[in-house]
């Protein structure tokens, strides 16, 4: 509470961390289509899963138990820094002059600085357990990589990671983090896998996207029989994971007496949507009026300009096909400075929950994104990530749509991390220098190749 009297933080304390992930599968109107081996058309098996992922996470892909025990030393890694804070944005209420109120669920709180933590102790803790001795993977602004990599260094664990090149060289401190936790960190496309020396052969300045990452990454898996890969994002187990934040933020609205209108993420595959919004789901499967909302950008928003089709994981088809909203899996995004939503497809879960019909979907100009972020950081003094910055704008205009009808509505929005390392980018819009790409159909071949 302020000095004003008003309600403005809401704090849980540490014995209230969730002991349990929660599962959304066996509360959904239907299953999801199975994934499908891509050498034989046919749905994987348990032993194609076991020889991608740790074993635990195979199983955890396809399980429809509702509720999952989190093991304790993953739990006690996570009093790090949960349970997170939910904040008022009074100023930014102000400002609008709306009468709704606004709360973020601050995920920046962790060590590493996002959201992301939560399912990285959780994939290590497993892979040190089952006797693996590296983990591989990809990430495109860095959050997932230096997530990783501090969990890696937590449980002893050897880390390689593929960072998409526009990110690798727009965002170098995100690599050093990484690095100073003992990772080793490559560009995407690299010149140390085949299908990276494939592409950089055709195009010497190819950007790089998480589907090529994601190739590189399953590449040097099969290469390697103790290594597994580990999924920043797309993945069931992952959302799951980070169930955490929206258990959390079920008890810390309860607290306040208000229930959410408006559950507002940002969307790259998904994962901080997932963990968000997933414990809400069944209340609005049981009539609760409640919009659960991506936030896109322009350049790269498959739940806003996508198709609801079986499509690759990764851009070399080695992983395997999914049913999801995909703009095509080799289709490059423009190298915009919110990395971590380069992603040609949604996680299969929201995918489904978007084909459904229980979440919307909106996208934005990176200009606009950035002019929310600054607004925010000046009223409120944090910095919000590029990616986490989308959900911001969100917010802002469902708020100003609030005051234009005298709606009390409560509005909130997942804060995944901050943006310290990005002040690139943030130098970049201060001096008027950051573009927004131009909106064309920029899937069309790509989806078009899917069609033939």
């Amino acid at each position: 509470m302020n000095k004003l009297g008003v309600i403005d933080r809401v704090d849980l304390p540490v014995d209230r961390i969730p002991t349990r992930w929660y599962n959304v599968m066996p509360d959904l109107p239907r299953l999801p289509e199975k994934y499908i081996d891509n050498s034989t058309g046919q749905p994987v098996t348990q032993e194609y899963m076991e020889r991608l992922l740790v074993k635990a996470m195979a199983a955890q892909e396809s399980t429809l138990e509702r509720w999952v025990t989190i093991p304790e030393p993953v739990r006690e890694a996570y009093k790090l820094w949960r349970p997170t804070p939910l904040i008022r944005a009074v100023a930014l209420e102000r400002e609008l002059d709306t009468p709704a109120q606004i709360w973020f669920k601050y995920e920046a709180t962790s060590p590493s600085g996002s959201h992301k933590l939560n399912s990285a102790l959780a994939q290590a803790y497993y892979a040190k357990r089952e006797g693996h001795t590296r983990l591989v993977t990809d990430t495109g602004a860095g959050q997932w990589g230096s997530a990783l990599a501090l969990a890696c260094r937590l449980m002893d664990l050897d880390l390689l990671v593929f960072m998409i090149r526009a990110s690798f060289h727009q965002k170098p401190y995100r690599r050093y983090l990484m690095e100073t936790y003992g990772a080793e960190v490559r560009p995407s496309p690299s010149t140390t896998t085949e299908f990276g020396r494939d592409l950089l052969a055709n195009d010497p300045d190819h950007p790089g996207t998480e589907a090529t990452a994601v190739s590189e990454a399953i590449e040097c898996v099969y290469s390697d029989e103790g290594s597994r890969l580990s999924v920043g994002a797309f993945s069931n187990h992952n959302l799951m994971h980070h169930t955490v934040i929206g258990q959390e933020l079920k008890e810390q609205l309860a607290e306040i007496g208000r229930t959410p209108d408006y559950l507002i993420a940002s969307v790259g595959c998904g994962s901080n949507l997932g963990g968000f919004s997933f414990p809400f789901v069944e209340d609005k499967l049981n009539g609760a009026d409640l919009t659960i909302l991506a936030a896109e950008p322009e350049a790269c928003a498959p739940l806003t300009y996508g198709e609801y089709r079986l499509d690759f994981a990764d851009a070399a088809g080695r992983g395997p096909g999914v049913h999801t909203y995909t703009l095509g899996h080799d289709f490059v995004p423009p190298p915009i400075h919110a990395g971590g939503l380069r992603y040609h497809g949604c996680a299969p879960l929201v995918g489904l929950i978007r084909h459904e019909g229980i979440l919307d979907a909106v996208a934005y100009g990176q200009t606009d994104v950035f002019k929310a972020a600054s607004t925010f950081a000046k009223l409120h003094g944090y910095l919000p990530a590029p990616e986490s910055a989308h959900a911001i704008r969100a917010a802002i205009d469902i708020a100003l749509d609030c005051k234009r009808t005298g709606r009390d509505a409560t509005i909130v929005f997942n804060y995944s991390g901050h943006g310290l390392l990005d002040l690139e980018a943030y130098g970049r819009y201060n001096a008027g220098l950051l573009r927004d790409v131009e909106r064309e159909d920029f899937s069309a071949a790509s989806l078009a190749a899917m069609r033939v």
